[in-house]
């Protein structure tokens, strides 16, 4: 049975498991990235796959904690928006227009703009009122 993030004492604790596989999806995260930087398309289109599924595994296995489930749908939001806009770059479609000085890069302000609405959400509606140490 998978043991789940737990908070005692004023301490969230992460299993080892858990922290081992945030850890990977670090480095499929930077990969993908630095070949974007490169220009390696295969191989940043290729670690949008791990890097968003194991993004996707974060937020679930965080999800009984509000403060961690908005933080890392954040984070896969941002990842889509990341990975959207390397697409648009790698296959030169980002200068396109789409309605007046908008181009298909613009679009990724759509995943950007849900995670910042997700972490205002969590910031300025949840917390206020959850203000007990025990909500987390």
């Amino acid at each position: 049975m998978e043991q789940a993030p737990s908070v005692h004492n004023n301490r969230y604790d992460i299993p080892l498991k858990y922290r081992k596989m945030e850890n990977l999806h670090i480095v499929f995260w930077l990969f993908k990235d630095v070949a974007w930087c490169l220009g390696l398309k295969w191989l940043g289109t290729t670690m949008i796959i791990p890097t968003l599924i194991i993004s996707i595994v974060i937020a679930y296995r965080t999800r009984q904690y509000v403060s961690e489930l908005c933080h890392n749908l954040a984070i896969t939001v941002w990842i889509s928006a990341n990975s959207y806009w390397m697409v648009s770059e790698f296959f030169g479609f980002d200068h396109l227009p789409i309605w007046g000085n908008y181009t298909f890069k613009h679009l990724a302000l759509i995943p950007f703009t849900i995670g910042i609405l997700i972490l205002a959400y969590y910031y300025l509606i949840w917390k206020p009122l959850h203000t007990k140490k025990s909500d987390y």
